[in-house]
């Protein structure tokens, strides 16, 4: 699948240039209020990106993470001073900034609670302090799970108003668009399938529960069950040495695989969705991911006209690499696009 508005293949995957607006405002050229940027706040690295008006994908930026509710407010801050200078964007030109981060957000709120990863416990008004930070420029929260499933709407080639993104990250959970917009669930937890018994009675999980999807179709499950070697991913080790042939490797994969696509079927038997994009570290496997999973997918659609008459291989793709999808999903929850 390739990935429009401007983006095009190459060797590292698709990338998306700058809009003609950011020449046009180096230049001096007057240009109309609203653009927004948005940010992808990881336990390591914060991932920004500046988009144009039109919707289109401009310049982005990686800062180093920092700890706790000032740290992260300072680096998004930093993020979304960055881009403008780059830009060369007059004062104001910023419409609204969304800021994606895992943990308990409160949209309406502007709050963050239980980012363990991000160092914050009690919930912090962090769309507030960024918001002071930038001289009151309206900044908007949202799931990190939430805003990858928007960018990742947006970024596809035909209208996706239904699409679930599915992220096999240290933990397995998906972020859900249904008529175009998010769903977010009566208690903010729709799209964990990560806790669904996949397995009765089998591996522990955090959760209390035993057997959960996440235990088998992560990418923290897929490392316990092959690490990998030196500075090698765990994912590429083992994809590695299952194409070498080594026994051991291919019924490691093919578990993870049934995994996997166990999600696909959950996600589309109970939301219906026209697509379902794969995200997260593991992704970065590309296509050899991409192939087990579909064939998983149709070997089961054989034994069933049920499942055949769904064409669930056909719906599975891959999140583009070289561009920061959950960035781009938090730069519309800015310009409240969600």
């Amino acid at each position: 699948m390739t990935w429009p508005r401007g983006a095009s293949a190459g060797p590292e995957g698709p990338t998306v240039p700058a809009p003609a607006g950011v020449a046009a405002v180096a230049a001096g050229a007057e240009v109309a209020a609203g653009w927004s940027v948005g940010l992808d706040v990881g336990g390591t690295k914060t991932l920004g990106v500046l988009v144009a008006p039109d919707g289109a994908v401009g310049p982005s930026v990686r800062l180093a993470a920092r700890r706790g509710g000032d740290g992260v407010a300072g680096t998004a801050a930093e993020a979304v001073r960055v881009l403008v200078a780059e830009a060369g964007l007059p004062a104001g030109s910023v419409a609204g900034v969304g800021i994606g981060l895992p943990g308990i957000v409160d949209p309406v709120a502007g709050r963050v609670e239980h980012a363990v990863n991000l160092g914050i416990e009690a919930a912090v008004p962090l769309a507030a302090q960024v918001s002071a930070a930038l001289d009151g420029v309206p900044v908007r929260l949202e799931n990190d799970l939430n805003v990858a499933a928007l960018g990742a709407a947006h970024l596809l080639p035909d209208p996706a108003p239904d699409l679930a993104f599915l992220a096999l990250g240290t933990g397995l959970a998906a972020g859900l668009v249904l008529d175009g917009r998010l769903r977010r669930g009566a208690s903010g937890v729709a799209g964990e399938i990560g806790h669904l018994v996949h397995v009765p009675g089998g591996l522990p999980c955090p959760c209390g529960q035993r057997g959960c999807l996440e235990q088998y179709a992560s990418g923290g499950a897929l490392s316990a069950a092959w690490p990998g070697l030196g500075d090698r991913p765990a994912p590429v080790a083992l994809f590695e040495a299952a194409d070498s042939g080594d026994a051991g490797a291919v019924a490691v994969r093919d578990r993870f695989a049934g995994a996997v696509a166990a999600a696909v079927r959950v996600l589309l038997l109970t939301t219906d969705v026209a697509h379902v994009v794969v995200g997260g570290g593991v992704s970065e496997l590309g296509d050899p991911l991409l192939r087990v999973v579909r064939a998983r997918l149709d070997d089961e659609a054989r034994d069933s006209a049920f499942l055949a008459a769904m064409h669930m291989a056909e719906r599975v793709t891959l999140a583009p690499r070289g561009v920061p999808v959950g960035a781009v999903g938090a730069a519309l929850v800015g310009r409240k696009e969600s």
